[in-house]
């Protein structure tokens, strides 16, 4: 097996974020398998919001920037909040997936995998728009199996036995899927 580079970026900025919770998890699943990876807090690197100008010269867009470059997959941890992904995991997308003036987006060709946090179960599908968005913008395959926790599949701090099976299918098909497209032989720019 070889070994992959699969950074887990928790999008929350709460500080008793669930899907903080997840994307450790995530992470813990990934090196167990024997794969590179690490949580990226966005609440501790300090991403400024998305202005299509100021953000491109901060070091945290850099190092954003170059993890998701660098990346042969990627797993998005984030809150749904009002029916849809955080504005949080948005403005990374944007700030990190704009192109022109000399920059490349660095989201082109990613297997991209969301585990999610919300309050209710209903907002499952809140993940669409994001997904569209990566498969058409940035040519990315986006993981079919998606982890979707509400508040009712926590046992205090311990997932229930449904969502951390879903939690482990959805990890090891990430890696799966990042592993297979890792010599693919074509190559994603900004194409319509």
């Amino acid at each position: 097996m070889v070994s992959l580079t699969l950074p887990v970026i928790s999008c929350s900025l709460d500080p008793a974020s669930a899907s903080r919770r997840l994307a450790d998890r995530s992470a813990e699943l990934l090196v167990g398998s024997g794969h590179r990876s690490e949580v990226i807090d966005l609440a501790d690197v300090g991403l400024p919001p998305f202005d299509n100008d100021q953000v491109y010269g901060s070091a945290a867009f850099e190092a954003l920037h170059g993890t998701i470059s660098g990346a042969d997959g990627v797993v998005l941890a984030f809150p749904i909040y009002n029916w849809a992904p955080s504005s949080t995991v948005k403005s990374l997308v944007e700030a990190t997936g704009a192109t022109g003036y000399g920059r490349r987006a660095a989201w082109f060709d990613k297997v991209v995998t969301f585990v999610c946090a919300a309050g209710l179960p209903h907002s499952y599908m809140a993940t669409g728009t994001l997904a569209q968005s990566l498969m058409l913008d940035f040519k990315c395959v986006v993981n079919p199996y998606s982890a979707f926790v509400s508040e009712r599949d926590w046992d205090g701090d311990a997932l229930g036995p449904d969502r951390s099976a879903r939690l482990g299918k959805t990890i090891a098909v990430h890696a799966e899927l990042a592993g297979l497209l890792r010599n693919r032989t074509y190559s994603s720019d900004w194409e319509v």
